[in-house]
């Protein structure tokens, strides 16, 4: 798909969520891009949370934010919407003072001078409470412009506030067609060790004797890979499996800071080293004469995400910390597998077997478990009621542009495709969990957020030795499964523009409400028959969407609501409250 094509798609998904302009199109681009970020594993769990004023002459604006589960990273989110249909550049002028707007709120936050200029019953007050005392103890702060239109510049030299390093990119159209279409970040992952380290890698390569992947053993140089840490961050990090790993509270990457301090020279014998996965390799002569790696392009590293980050938080915050006399052992494996669906799997099985001691994101880990199997069989085999319209089941990331790819060789074709199974009917793994989840009366956990959320839905599904495993799905229950995902997505439109904040939470909540409140007399099979959802039921939802919120914050006592949200209190104070009863003549109950 050319770039082109792709941004007309981006808009028309923007409009299909939200038809009421701006600024409400601009927050559902927002939340699509961070979202999309938080699945590739370049940030981690976003929230929208729009501010956009003055503090004297100082002008401050922010979309959204993600805060890591140890509160030691932080990224800032902020948007440049003009909903253009043909790519179009956007000064780096303009880029750059939509950061600077951003590092002044930031700035604001760390001093605790900017909670005072809030209503405190926002969601930017809760945020610039929850900045100012986590602040001191954040490891990694970065700012993201979003936009849809294409940026010259993709990053920005980083800044110091209060204290810290703030690194500054822009996740404009392009970028993210390239991110989209691909599947995955990795391309933009090229590493030249000659310029790194002054030389090719000496290393020992193997080629394969299957047509999956080459193999390599080298040692990388401390100071190297502390250097492509600081250039690319997380994003180093294998972005299908990789959790975010700090060097807080971790005993593994005390005794790795300890090593790297006291005796950097051992630090090959002591540490078991880390695993890459890269889609090309090149080789040439090291600096005596064997055989070494001279680029890598794709490079990631699926085992390891301690020791690489320990590496670079350990000279930050020890620089007398001498890296150049460390090595760390590395494996390196050269993808041949052009299959994206063959090599996510090849790409999932390596990094499951390398990490024994490291989580990795259940989600990618499950792809291949058998009710996936079973659902994604099922969505090619289930037509909706006009006998044309297919529901998309992503079992495999990035696999339904491959299906378009594939299938759609012509614009004639592509279109048909288009018109049968529109973007708006794919369900990737981690929505399926989030919308049965909702329905199971399970508002807190999905608020925990997207991966958090599926590991609880596959937990769920996991029986203990001698158990019987629960029925495989069938027609009937995919149907109901589908219809949940209506409704859900019909709640999620509705809230978006009632809602300036914590929109994602209010629609969980009101879902699960409507669940809990109606249970069997909902009808879902009439929700699957006329692929929506009535006037009447909106309406009705329209009511306890601002019940709920009402709830949520009242409930929330000052904390936070997104975070008061995963708690199993909140669910308990939320769905216990007293509600209006369901308004009379509602199709959908029986």
């Amino acid at each position: 798909m050319e770039l082109g094509d792709f941004l007309r798609e981006t808009q028309a998904e923007v409009r299909t969520q939200m038809n009421d302009g701006s600024p409400f199109a601009e927050l559902v681009f927002c939340e699509l891009v961070m979202h999309h970020m938080a699945e590739i594993g370049m940030t981690f769990e976003p929230a929208v949370c729009h501010y956009q004023g003055k503090v004297g002459n100082a002008n401050l604006r922010l979309s959204g934010y993600a805060m890591s589960d140890d509160a030691d990273q932080l990224d800032m989110f902020v948007s440049l919407y003009e909903g253009v249909d043909v790519p179009t550049p956007v000064p780096d002028a303009e880029t750059r003072t939509a950061v600077e707007q951003c590092l002044r709120f930031l700035g604001l936050c760390a001093e605790g001078r900017m909670a005072a200029k809030l209503d405190p019953s926002s969601d930017v007050y809760s945020l610039a409470l929850t900045i100012r005392e986590t602040y001191d103890g954040l490891e990694q702060v970065r700012v993201f412009v979003l936009t849809d239109r294409v940026a010259k510049s993709k990053s920005f030299k980083t800044r110091e506030v209060g204290g810290k390093t703030v690194r500054l990119e822009v996740m404009d159209i392009e970028r993210l067609h390239r991110h989209w279409s691909e599947g995955k970040p990795r391309d933009e992952l090229v590493v030249d060790f000659a310029e790194v380290c002054g030389s090719p890698l000496p290393c020992v390569f193997v080629p394969g004797d299957t047509d999956e992947y080459d193999y390599a053993l080298t040692a990388v140089p401390g100071e190297a890979l502390r250097f492509l840490y600081e250039r690319f961050g997380a994003r180093l990090l294998e972005a299908n499996v990789r959790s975010f790993l700090s060097v807080k509270g971790k005993g593994v990457n005390a005794g790795i800071q300890n090593t790297l301090r006291t005796t950097p020279g051992r630090f090959m014998a002591y540490n078991n080293g880390i695993v890459l996965v890269a889609d090309e390799m090149r080789l040439d002569a090291a600096a005596d004469g064997s055989p070494g790696i001279a680029w890598l392009k794709g490079m990631q590293i699926v085992n390891g995400g301690q020791t690489t980050a320990s590496l670079f938080f350990a000279k930050r915050k020890f620089p007398e910390t001498d890296l150049r006399r460390v090595r760390v052992p590395a494996k390196v494996i050269v993808m041949k597998v052009k299959d994206e669906a063959r090599e996510e799997a090849l790409v999932s099985d390596i990094s499951r077997f390398a990490n024994s001691q490291n989580a990795v994101r259940q989600s990618d880990l499950s792809a291949n478990k058998p009710f996936h199997v079973d659902v994604e069989r099922l969505s090619l085999t289930v037509y909706c009621p006009d006998g044309t319209g297919r529901w998309f089941y992503e079992r495999a990331a990035g696999s339904y542009n491959t299906m378009l790819t594939r299938e759609g060789t012509t614009p004639a074709k592509l279109k048909v495709l288009k018109d049968a199974i529109p973007p708006a009917r794919k369900i990737t793994k981690t929505d399926l969990a989030k919308y049965v989840c909702a329905w199971s009366v399970q508002p807190d956990v999905v608020s925990l957020g997207s991966q958090k959320c599926f590991e609880r839905f596959m937990t769920g599904m996991t029986v203990a030795e001698g158990e019987l495993p629960p029925p495989a799905p069938n027609v009937a229950s995919y149907k109901q499964m589908v219809a949940s995902a209506i409704v859900f997505k019909a709640t999620q439109k509705l809230v978006r523009p009632m809602f300036q904040a914590f929109q994602a939470n209010v629609a969980a909540y009101t879902v699960s409400l409507l669940a809990h409140r109606l249970g069997e007399r909902f009808d879902l099979d009439r929700v699957w028959d006329r692929q929506g959802v009535s006037q009447e039921l909106l309406a009705q939802l329209g009511v306890w969407a601002r019940e709920v919120n009402d709830v949520l914050h009242r409930t929330a006592a000052g904390k936070m609501v997104s975070e008061w949200a995963k708690k199993t209190e909140c669910r308990e104070a939320v769905l216990g409250a007293t509600y209006s009863e369901p308004a009379p003549g509602i199709p959908e109950i029986r």
